[in-house]
């Protein structure tokens, strides 16, 4: 699988050893910056990482700023990008399988470095369930995205 991963300044202490975990798990990271501790804004690569998913490049999505806060509202203003911030590892499983999540967010000055590799890891290697009331939940969350673009959804 191919993974998009993304980060502000406040990220960048982590994004290696993500980009570490996706590899040593099998799947292909695709970095997208930042690329150095030089203040930047966590929208730009929260929508550098949701662009990424939404141009087919790959399928899920790590976010990281300094408390994941930001970049989940950023990335979670596109269409079709359902991004949690998740720092514990049944939330980051939970999250795919429940609820089709497929941009992770991390904040990498509240979690650690081993909790990380943990939460990367239970996202990889979740599946969506895509039936029954978890079907059914997601397309009401799909209903709500279009409504609010005006758009009719059925």
């Amino acid at each position: 699988m191919k993974i998009v991963v993304g980060c502000d300044h406040a990220g960048f202490p982590l994004k290696e050893t993500v980009i570490q975990t996706i590899n040593d798990l099998g799947h292909e990271a695709i970095d997208v910056g930042t690329f150095s501790l030089e203040r930047v804004d966590f929208p730009d690569f929260a929508e550098k990482v949701g662009l990424t998913i939404q141009e087919g490049k790959a399928e899920r999505g790590i976010a990281i700023c300094g408390s994941g806060v930001g970049s989940c509202i950023a990335a979670n203003k596109m269409t079709g990008i359902y991004a949690s911030v998740c720092h514990d590892t049944y939330s980051a499983h939970q999250g795919v399988e429940h609820d089709n999540m497929n941009v992770l967010c991390l904040g990498a000055r509240i979690i650690g470095v081993e909790l990380a590799k943990e939460i990367v890891q239970a996202f990889l290697q979740a599946k969506y369930f895509n039936k029954g009331n978890y079907a059914k939940r997601v397309e009401k969350i799909k209903a709500i995205e279009h409504k609010a673009k005006g758009e009719r959804y059925e």
